[in-house]
């Protein structure tokens, strides 16, 4: 949820409700236990097709696909390249819409899927992994939102009126009834969620064979209508995951698929109760789930800044997110890559809290994809396009595959140095690679600890090889080059 409210709006007896219950379920599960100094060696990534690791970093792109007709993102060929080359992202999470995928039942636009495939094309050309989103907020059009198409939006005439914060859209009447159809709380007229998963295996078998997908996110923060909390997740979240996995498997046997909890509780640090979900790979094949929690805290999601009284309870809400976040891992046996994080850039603060997501997301081994690069007061460029100060906070060295078991990594900006740790892994094959900014890096790095590949200036990505032999832990240092 991002309420992106205006101060005045917080004082709404249902904001002030929603504090009150965050802050108490905060309390009442304690303080968080301590978190290890460096990224857990052992647990799970997600990987490539070379057994590396990989930290993917990027945007979602984009929220323009939300209301435009043609459910496409507001981006050129011209504005992948910009996300490459200015915040160097390698990752980009594209948001894809059900009424385009499925605008009838049963029958499927393949002219949206060919241009939304153009579109991954673009960003394969530029070495970025595509995970597709199809993307849901307060259901769909015919109740005021956007996802679901109106055939699939059985809200039995009851009210929706149009709410300021939009998220406050979900509790409306029409919105709840929609969702309890959905999810067989009530009887529907067909069956929606068999619709849903079949609309999952259709655009998985377009994308199934095409290298730059990386895999799918299956669900954009879940909502259960009138079933809130363990009982959703635990239940029918469960069981469309189950399903659609199932369906997505009998096409696609490779690529990973990301799944959410529910958003109301998970982005604000409280705990989840989605249960494990196996992967029908086949026997001896590991797991392709991944997970993909939101981070919004509460006190942020209510239009303040990372300052003062709000900077602790959100810097408790980050402790209390992160222990939640790898309990929920560990349970699904799944990497962690945050779908969303994000703010207006202009509230105080929120340059040094962005660093801060970045900083724990190095520490759990996660990826990011911000929110999002659509150009406004949120984006890393404004409405002409124009750098905004978010630009180099997101533009800096990190690595992007590592060809082992990551230990450590993070950037020191002090000391100009790239610490890298890991331990090789029989199988994984490649080189690491890292990214290296041209205002820290112009003339490239220097590698000490291992043997400095190849360096591409356009790219700006260095290739580490590890040394012989195969054991042991490698540690490297990258400072800039002469």
């Amino acid at each position: 949820m991002r309420l992106r409210v205006t101060p005045r709006a917080t004082r709404w007896t249902a904001a002030a409700t929603a504090t009150a219950l965050a802050v108490a379920l905060l309390m009442a599960a304690g303080p968080p236990s301590a978190a290890p100094a460096h990224t857990a060696t052992g647990h799970r990534w997600i990987t490539d097709d070379q057994g590396r690791a990989l930290v993917l970093t990027g945007l979602n792109t984009a929220s323009s696909a939300k209301s435009r007709p043609d459910g496409l993102p507001w981006i050129t060929e011209a504005d992948v390249g910009r996300e490459a080359d200015e915040p160097g992202s390698d990752f980009v999470r594209l948001l894809i819409q059900w009424r385009t995928v499925e605008p009838s039942p049963g029958r499927y636009d393949d002219g949206y899927l060919d241009q939304v495939a153009e579109r991954v094309r673009w960003y394969g050309a530029r070495g970025f992994h595509v995970m597709l989103d199809l993307h849901q907020d307060v259901y769909g059009p015919a109740v005021k939102g956007n996802g679901a198409p109106a055939w699939a939006t059985e809200s039995d005439g009851l009210p929706v009126a149009a709410r300021d914060p939009w998220e406050l859209t979900y509790v409306e009447p029409g919105t709840v009834r929609a969702f309890d159809h959905f999810w067989g709380t009530r009887r529907a007229g067909r069956d929606l969620r068999a619709h849903y998963a079949a609309a999952w295996a259709h655009v998985a078998a377009r994308f199934a064979n095409d290298p730059a997908v990386l895999g799918y996110d299956l669900m954009n923060e879940p909502f259960g209508g009138s079933v809130q909390g363990p009982a959703f997740e635990a239940g029918p979240l469960a069981a469309l995951y189950r399903q659609t996995i199932a369906a997505v498997r009998a096409v696609d046997h490779d690529s990973w698929i990301f799944v959410e909890p529910e958003a109301v509780s998970a982005n604000w640090g409280l705990p989840s109760a989605l249960p494990y979900l196996p992967d029908p790979r086949g026997p001896g094949e590991r797991a392709r789930i991944a997970y993909a929690p939101h981070l919004y805290p509460l006190p942020m999601d209510l239009g303040g800044g990372y300052t003062g009284d709000a900077e602790k309870w959100v810097d408790r809400t980050l402790a209390s997110w992160r222990e939640q976040t790898e309990k929920t891992a560990r349970r699904l046996g799944a990497p962690v890559l945050i779908g969303e994080y994000g703010l207006d850039i202009a509230l105080p603060g929120a340059l040094r809290y962005v660093e801060k997501v970045r900083a724990l997301a190095d520490a759990m081994g996660a990826g990011t994809a911000y929110w999002s690069n659509d150009p406004g007061s949120w984006a890393p460029w404004d409405q002409n396009l124009r750098p905004t100060p978010l630009l180099p906070v997101l533009d800096r060295p990190e690595p992007r595959a590592i060809a082992g078991d990551p230990v450590a990594y993070g950037w020191d900006e002090a000391s100009r140095t790239l610490s890298l740790r890991w331990r090789p892994l029989p199988g994984v094959r490649g080189d690491t690679e890292v990214h290296l900014p041209a205002r820290f890096f112009p003339e490239g790095g220097e590698v000490t600890g291992a043997e400095r590949g190849r360096w591409d200036p356009d790219s700006r990505v260095l290739h580490i090889t590890s040394p012989p032999g195969g054991r042991g832990e490698v540690s490297v240092r990258i400072r800039p080059g002469a």
